[in-house]
């Protein structure tokens, strides 16, 4: 993965057009790593530099002849000439067939820094890459800063999205019920670079068309996050572009600002954010002005209908499945907790529910076994459980603060129950709901490049390419 990251690499290839070849890469202390390149690194192999040759013998037969020639690369730019490899390559007739570029940079004489932020001229196209879990998501946005006399409770920019290309794991994690981090790490490193060739061609750009790059640094799984952000790092360093990590959370609670009636929607707002990893209700009075009012205390609302379906036996994601199967059922059938309800908090509580819901299918089996209709309403059952606590906290928060506009983001924000009891309360006159579109509700690549251009144009935070940094663990309130 490492390798996979190195700008140069990128440089490589695009230099010497060799879409298939196979790269090899030195480092300081004449380590090789080898790894098969399509458009992108899929496996990466070290060794002592005596062990060479068979490492190649291996990497080449594994190819099946399919080889437009090789690239040589020093990782660190330390050494001037690969004097050992080739010596020892211009020796072996057996490779000879195919050409070997050489890519050696010059200390003396570097790769000119990135531009800093600061530099960027507006407007901004700015390339977005998400990879917290299971969605691999890159997208191009051009940003529009506001005229100096918009109003300050306004977003700094308006947007328009040119290109998004995004691929779902859900059928790759579907058999275990849930993700697997390193199965869904292994499949960003597969898919993302060429989604990324993807939105560039969707959007007629080329890389030096770009202006900024964004990566989602958190929170998330940490491999995930890895591969996303390495990438950003490399593509930064190879196109010379200015780099900056953006919060997963608020890139989803900036994203309803690209909607094209977002115009109506003015600092402070309320947030509700429902996703598989997140149940929170935040006050929202400006960019990097986020206050938490409310979040689970266990689990998630969209972990509570994974964890459902999974139990009836539904597919997987288990939000929609649900969905999917209440529209075939009887809501009063079963009698479900509405954990914290009632009580004076704002935070919310499923882990109960999940309980509830293994004991009435455990009942249910024991005595007749589980049948469609006992699935379809006890799909009911737990969807109207799960809107009936969302809802309550809701209300309870437009009540407490007074703001009456309310941003509901994240994958729950779906649900078609969920929208339709939002929609009443904006009818009753007690709130404005404003929806992200549904594409923009899952994670993406959209949302990213949004949030990232965002703060790059009130310059609050950002780095060029050099060290960087995932962050798995990362609460709101410190982005």
């Amino acid at each position: 993965m490492e390798l996979f990251l190195n700008a140069q690499l990128i440089l490589a290839l695009g230099e010497h057009h060799a879409a298939n070849a196979l790269i090899v890469a030195l480092n300081g202390s004449c380590l090789l790593t080898l790894a098969l390149c399509g458009g992108l690194l899929i496996e990466l192999a070290r060794a002592e530099f005596g062990q060479k040759t068979n490492l190649l013998d291996r990497a080449l037969k594994a190819t099946e002849g399919g080889l437009e020639g090789l690239i040589f690369f020093h990782a660190n730019n330390r050494h001037l000439e690969f004097h050992p490899v080739k010596k020892w390559w211009q020796g072996t007739h057996k490779y000879r067939e195919l050409k070997a570029f050489w890519q050696v940079t010059n200390p003396k004489s570097p790769n000119p820094a990135p531009p800093s932020i600061r530099d960027i001229q507006n407007p901004l196209v700015v390339l977005g890459i998400e990879t917290s879990c299971d969605e691999t998501g890159v997208a191009l946005v051009r940003l529009e800063p506001r005229a100096s006399s918009g109003s300050p409770n306004q977003a700094p920019a308006t947007g328009t999205i040119l290109s998004q290309a995004l691929h779902s794991q859900i059928a790759l994690h579907a058999a275990y019920g849930g993700v697997v981090p390193e199965l869904a790490s292994r499949d960003h490193i597969v898919r993302l670079a060429p989604l990324a060739n993807q939105a560039l061609a969707e959007a007629s750009l080329s890389w030096s068309d770009i202006d900024l790059i964004a990566y989602t640094e958190g929170p998330g799984l940490a491999g995930a996050l890895l591969v996303g952000a390495s990438l950003a790092q490399g593509l930064s360093y190879a196109c010379s572009k200015p780099i900056i990590g953006v919060h997963h959370l608020e890139g989803h609670l900036l994203s309803p600002l690209l909607e094209p009636d977002a115009e109506k929607l003015v600092f402070p707002f309320l947030a509700l954010l429902v996703s598989g990893g997140h149940t929170q209700l935040m006050r929202v009075d400006g960019l990097g002005r986020y206050t938490m009012l409310g979040e689970t205390i266990d689990d998630a609302a969209g972990e509570a209908f994974d964890k459902s379906a999974q139990l009836l036996g539904l597919g997987y994601p288990g939000g929609p499945e649900i969905g999917k199967w209440a529209m075939k059922g009887d809501p009063a059938r079963f009698d479900l907790p509405r954990p914290l309800a009632k009580r004076p908090t704002l935070d919310f509580s499923f882990a109960g529910l999940k309980t509830a819901v293994l004991t009435h299918v455990q009942k249910l089996k024991a005595l007749h076994g589980l049948d469609d209709q006992a699935r379809a309403d006890m799909a009911a059952s737990v969807q109207a459980a799960i809107v009936d606590v969302l809802m309550s906290k809701t209300e309870r928060a437009i009540s407490e603060t007074g703001i009456q506009q309310l941003v509901v983001a994240g994958g729950v924000g779906a649900n078609l129950a969920l929208r339709a009891r939002l929609k009443q309360l904006e009818q009753m006159g007690r709130c404005q709901v404003i929806f992200p579109a549904p594409s923009l509700c899952t994670d993406n690549g959209v949302m990213i490049a949004w949030a990232g251009g965002l703060r790059a144009l009130r310059d609050q935070r950002g780095h060029d390419a050099g060290a960087f940094t995932v962050r798995p663990r990362w609460p709101l309130s410190q982005a």
